[in-house]
């Protein structure tokens, strides 16, 4: 029996689950767009490492009804996000784990995946697991950011005003004059 090759970009899962196959690699997370976006500002995607994946399908024959087509999709990487506490880049480490069922229909998917816990999906003709794992690893982003320390000391409303800015004089008192002059 021939074996066949499986390209990510253009992956038939069917035939991935059939053949109980598997893949795995690293893309730089550059290559990812919507997660590279997400990026401090000083901390590019482009010094991040890599993101590693793997993808193997599964093809399970339950008593009683027609086979299932399952993809055991895991991921991680580490990006560099903005703190929302003192705006500086913070590294995360992000870890996918996941089992997705493939269906016939988006009818049927859409009314599995409302009772199941697993994702459920319509199975395409092809599915670009590029893709697919780009979107599970900006849907576990975390939602705010920050660290569990900051680096620097955070400044409060009440703190010190700094003294070169008490000696700026203000940019209203040449108007406070004019009035004062006129009345």
């Amino acid at each position: 029996m021939k074996s066949r090759a499986f390209v990510p970009e253009k992956l038939d899962v069917a035939a991935l689950a059939h053949d109980a196959a598997s893949l795995a690699g690293e893309w730089p997370v550059a290559l990812l767009e919507r997660l590279a976006g997400s990026a401090a500002p000083e901390a590019p995607a482009s010094g991040w490492p890599a993101l590693r994946w793997s993808l193997a399908g599964e093809q399970r024959q339950p008593k009683g009804a027609k086979a299932q087509t399952w993809l055991h999709l895991t991921a991680s990487g580490q990006v560099a996000l903005t703190c929302q506490r003192c705006l500086k880049p913070v590294l995360e480490d992000i870890a996918i784990d996941r089992w997705i069922r493939f269906v016939d229909t988006e009818a049927e998917a859409a009314a599995l995946d409302v009772d199941s816990d697993d994702d459920v999906l319509a199975l395409p003709r092809h599915l670009d697991a590029r893709e697919l794992i780009e979107d599970e690893m900006l849907l576990a982003l975390p939602l705010v950011p920050r660290h569990e320390v900051c680096p620097e000391p955070l400044t409060h409303a009440g703190d010190e005003v700094e003294p070169e800015a008490a000696e700026r004089p203000n940019p209203f008192a040449k108007l406070a004059a004019l009035k004062r002059s006129d009345g």
